[in-house]
């Protein structure tokens, strides 16, 4: 019989795994809030359970699939957990600290079926969907370094889902950890702290948009025309900027008070970043009449990507473009560079000997 594993499972599933092993309902409870409240990893830790109860879960189930190989720690404080999975997949998370909030930047695959070429991610290819389990205790990792094991965090954290690989792609999967994270009795990170990255997979944002509780959406460009997004993001040969846009019309009418939906652009010197391809972007935004915000995001090279990242002047040129057609446009500063941690750079390096630490 195949292992189960526990971080994977709604409450009300562990309900029922106790009571198929003979055991009450309020088994259930306990556990879940041993791995998802008190972020355990192991059963022996689990005290308030029966040693023998204890001994027949660790026979059926499981709590750790995931193994941290490395660790990275960069000079702005923000960390690189390179991890293997239960087959030996590379799963990579971050933590990024910041003044009001935490941030944890998690994968949602092992690799990337994509092939953007501006992202490392892509020269993996997709090695496979990561489970709702593996997703959420990606979280529980991360805090569990950054803070203590079950030490609750000082400061709200911030979950976004701009790892490796593409979320929509695994959409079941994503949904189902979003939900166990949210439960009141575990993590209790709510969708409204979740932002989930997406290379433009259509028919998953209009799938989103029929979902009450939810996360925030950001949808990635990289350009203001077919031409180059096909050269740039070749999933942009399946859905067309005018359809994908028009998913994106359809998500920005069905959103509620507080929701925030973005538009990811990031800029490569020589590619992207022209004063035309800003008003190019400002009217085709228009066009569909979007109000969505657009993060401008420098470029974070690394070998072997054959580009460079936008100047400071020229980024500030193309965002007064925008705002001066009515698009409101921000500039994202990058993280973790150094520990190749920032976005597009995940590509499972363990090279950084500089910069690992235990």
């Amino acid at each position: 019989m195949q292992s189960a594993q526990l971080t994977g499972f709604y409450r009300t599933e562990l309900w029922q795994f106790v009571e198929e092993l003979g055991e009450p309902k309020y088994r259930g409870e306990q556990i879940f809030a041993a791995i998802q409240r008190r972020r355990v990893r192991a059963f022996d830790e689990i005290t308030d359970l029966p040693k023998e109860f204890r001994a027949t879960l660790a026979e059926r189930a499981h709590i750790a699939s995931l193994k941290v190989e490395s660790r990275y720690l960069s000079t702005d404080g923000t960390r690189r957990y390179l991890m293997k999975t239960h087959d030996s997949r590379p799963v990579e998370t971050v933590f990024i600290p910041e003044e009001r909030r935490d941030t944890i930047c998690f994968s949602s695959q092992s690799g990337c079926p994509l092939q953007c070429t501006f992202c490392l991610t892509a020269q993996l290819g997709l090695l496979r969907n990561l489970t709702a389990g593996e997703i959420v205790e990606q979280i529980i990792i991360a805090l569990n370094d950054a803070y203590g094991v079950g030490v609750k965090p000082p400061r709200g954290t911030n979950l976004v889902g701009m790892g490796a690989g593409e979320p929509f792609l695994n959409f079941d999967a994503l949904m189902k950890a979003i939900q166990i994270m949210a439960d009141t009795h575990g993590l209790h990170i709510v969708p409204s702290r979740i932002t989930v990255s997406t290379a433009g997979i259509a028919p998953r944002i209009r799938e989103l948009a029929t979902i009450p509780d939810r996360p925030h959406l950001a949808v990635s460009l990289a350009a203001p025309t077919d031409e180059l997004r096909n050269e740039l993001m070749p999933i942009n040969k399946k859905w067309r900027l005018d359809e994908l846009l028009d998913a994106c019309k359809e998500f920005e009418k069905s959103l509620k008070p507080g929701e925030r939906f973005t538009f990811e652009y990031v800029m490569l010197k020589g590619v992207n970043d022209s004063d035309e391809q800003a008003r190019q972007l400002a009217n085709l935004l228009n066009r569909h009449e979007l109000r969505a915000k657009v993060n401008l995001i420098p470029h974070n090279p690394a070998e072997p990507l054959p580009y460079q990242p936008s100047s400071a002047e020229r980024v500030e040129s193309f965002r007064s473009i925008l705002e001066s057609k009515s698009v409101h446009a921000f500039e994202r500063k990058p993280r973790g560079r150094d520990i190749l941690a920032a976005c597009g750079q995940l590509a499972a390096r363990s090279d950084l000997t500089d910069r690992r630490v235990a």
